[in-house]
């Protein structure tokens, strides 16, 4: 990684490390980080978690479709929503899964 890159991921770690998105880990796995080139000319970090994924096990059921799950919800009276402005930097890892 060229010295520009290595200085700009610190940045961005230490910035992510401050917000509670991610934490120091001792892990055995791991995945090689890149960065993508925005249009403004600002960097986007990048994880490609391919090497991880072929290792993953999988899920036995499939993710419902949005269309049945909103058939589920006619004649509904409540409904909540979820705010993704943060995307998966919002769900709670179990505390046992972490090294």
């Amino acid at each position: 990684m060229a010295p520009a890159e290595m200085s700009e991921l610190k940045k961005q770690l230490e910035e992510l490390l401050s917000k509670g998105f991610i934490r120091p880990s001792t892990s055995p796995w791991g995945a090689p980080v890149l960065f993508v080139k925005k249009k403004d000319g600002s960097f986007r970090l990048c994880i490609d978690y391919r090497g991880l994924n072929r290792v993953t096990v999988k899920n036995n059921y499939p993710l419902p479709r949005i269309d049945e799950l909103l058939d589920q919800l006619r004649g509904a009276t409540w409904f909540s929503k979820i705010d993704l402005a943060s995307g998966y930097h919002q769900i709670p890892i179990d505390e046992g899964d972490i090294r």
